[in-house]
């Protein structure tokens, strides 16, 4: 699609012979002889950036700039002045100029600057569609080391064209990894399609990816599309891509080779071009080696392994998390926002979260629904999870400075996880996200004797 530039200026022979000159470098040129008739284009239409002169009547391009900023209309701005003047330009830059351009012109910088103009634009809208898409739309919450790994690890492999394997646990957010996969990848204006594998009746897959004609079995009463045919150009997800009965795997593998598919009852293939990401909670080399998954199955959707982590793993990205949740819930139900106080937090760190993100997002919603506090404290949250949540501790304050509040909750949570572990420091420290020297050190500052909270009678070597 050509870029689209307005041209502002009072003199006539100005607007027509730089919109000829942009036309003909494969701009899309409009033209506006004053401010106020370039601020009424642009309540109809909206242009990729705008080329203004300074010096006009009633409303001059300074003024211009100001309504715009008033108006909210967000696009690269290029001024053109033969009074220019220092104290013109500095004036111009604070109001969101982006480039100041004294006339008469050269249209070899015009182009040059535009160009660089429309580049730093689409650049900057790249970066803050990228930043809403992680925070909003995807909910790929958190700050932790993991999460931050994972984000890089999909803004590298989305670019490339390759199938992706996503193994993680229940709840930990595959699908969602999928999606920023497709909407990050040059596939992003063509269809996201998923399948769950466990699902579908075994009988039922091979119609369910490829499609059918009609007539082709007992039911048939048309033809049918399948998954791999609505994906064309765009992406499809294989969730539980484990459970895919042997029989499909081996036309499956033989898709994913030749990109040719056959509808059952049809005798002709055509083409697919479709990205394949494969989804598992389950060990696929266990699998392979018990005989229930084909070996070059897997070393087919596995060119890129992505794995999700568990929220044991990132236990500090539970504030933001539960805060997301608890926004998105009351906006959704038009509840009553409310927030969680520390010692609730340090109470849900405390939970074993086998269900994971999932899990947490369930209970956030429950607390909402139950808690009567306000903020949520550690009694809602108690009265919230299920049975195994560690009690409140009888040297936890109920006042005083935050800091000892805190340190409470945290020798809390560390001794359960301690006996939870009976005693494992290095199983403990894993499930905490903390080295093991740092564990040490953090049972010393708060004053743990890890020998007495490991669960074993007192004496125990």
């Amino acid at each position: 699609m050509q870029p689209r530039l307005l041209i502002v200026d009072d003199d006539a022979g100005t607007l027509t012979s730089l919109a000829r000159a942009f036309r003909l470098e494969g701009y899309e040129a409009v033209t506006a002889d004053s401010g106020a008739t370039a601020l009424a284009f642009l309540d109809r239409e909206r242009v990729d950036a705008i080329l203004s002169d300074v010096v006009m009547p009633q409303m001059d391009g300074l003024a211009l700039l100001e309504a715009l900023r008033q108006r909210d209309i967000d696009v690269p701005v290029i001024l053109m002045s033969g009074q220019a003047t220092l104290d013109m330009a500095v004036r111009a830059t604070r109001l969101g100029a982006l480039d100041f351009v004294e006339k008469p012109v050269s249209l070899d910088r015009l182009l040059l600057t535009l160009r660089n103009a429309l580049q730093l634009d689409r650049l900057a809208r790249e970066n803050r569609e990228l930043t809403r898409y992680w925070r909003e739309e995807l909910a790929l919450i958190g700050d932790s080391a993991p999460m931050n790994a994972l984000r890089q690890l999909i803004e590298r492999a989305a670019p490339a064209d390759v199938g992706i394997l996503i193994q993680g646990e229940n709840g930990t957010g595959k699908e969602l990894v999928a999606r920023a996969v497709h909407e990050l990848s040059p596939r992003r204006a063509g269809p996201f399609v998923k399948m769950n594998c466990a699902a579908v009746p075994s009988d039922l897959v091979e119609s369910e990816l490829f499609g059918h004609e009609k007539g082709a079995f007992s039911g048939a009463t048309g033809q049918h599309h399948g998954r791999f045919e609505q994906a064309h150009r765009g992406t499809l997800l294989l969730d539980e891509i484990g459970d895919m009965p042997p029989a499909m795997q081996a036309k499956l593998l033989r898709v994913l080779e030749d990109g040719e598919i056959t509808r059952v009852g049809a005798h002709a293939s055509f083409r697919v071009d479709v990205r394949v990401i494969a989804a598992t909670n389950r060990h696929l080399e266990t699998l392979v080696q018990e005989g229930r998954f084909r070996e070059d199955l897997l070393y087919r959707l596995n060119t890129l392994t992505i794995r999700t982590p568990t929220l044991r793993e990132r236990l500090s990205d539970i504030p933001a998390l539960a805060d997301h949740f608890a926004r998105a819930a009351a906006g959704r139900h038009h509840w009553r926002p409310r927030s969680l106080a520390p010692d609730a937090l340090a109470l849900l760190a405390a939970h074993s979260w086998r269900g994971n993100v999932r899990e947490l997002r369930n209970v956030v919603e429950r607390l909402l629904i139950l808690g009567t506090n306000d903020p949520i404290d550690a009694d809602d949250v108690r009265a919230a999870l299920p049975a195994g949540t560690p009690p409140p501790s009888s040297a936890v304050p109920t006042d005083g400075p935050l800091a000892d509040l805190v340190a409470a909750f945290e020798r809390d949570v560390i001794r359960f996880r301690l006996r939870r572990f009976k005693g494992h420091v290095a199983n403990t420290a894993r499930s905490l996200n903390l080295e093991r020297s740092h564990l040490y050190k953090k049972c010393r500052q708060l004053g743990l004797d890890m020998r007495e909270d490991d669960g074993r009678p007192e004496g125990t070597p």
